[in-house]
């Protein structure tokens, strides 16, 4: 069987415990340079989401990231990451384990 956690990924988790799913939601303002600069995080990493949705609103634009495999030391540096992205105005984390 297949596993949907590429090795890349495997690299950043923590072994003794199941991964992480972790969904980022982004609120930014809606400027070409944001979605790039966020989907860098992942991309220079070897990281793939495994969704992505974004949406431009009047109030600017949100952008939703699903990933699975990463620990939380991971999550937190890439959530502290996007925070810094310039027009990046907020950033929210959830974490669930499957199966829980």
């Amino acid at each position: 069987m297949l596993s949907s956690v590429s090795p890349a990924v495997a690299a950043f988790s923590d072994c003794s415990q199941d991964p992480l799913s972790v969904s980022f939601s982004i609120r930014a303002l809606a400027e070409p340079g944001v979605m790039p600069r966020v989907l860098e995080l992942f991309a220079k990493r070897g990281l793939v989401p495994q969704r992505w949705n974004s949406a431009v609103s009047d109030a600017g634009l949100g952008i939703d990231v699903q990933m699975t495999g990463l620990d939380r030391d991971m999550t937190d540096y890439i959530a502290r990451c996007m925070r810094q992205i310039h027009g990046v105005e907020t950033v929210f984390t959830v974490e669930s384990r499957p199966g829980v």
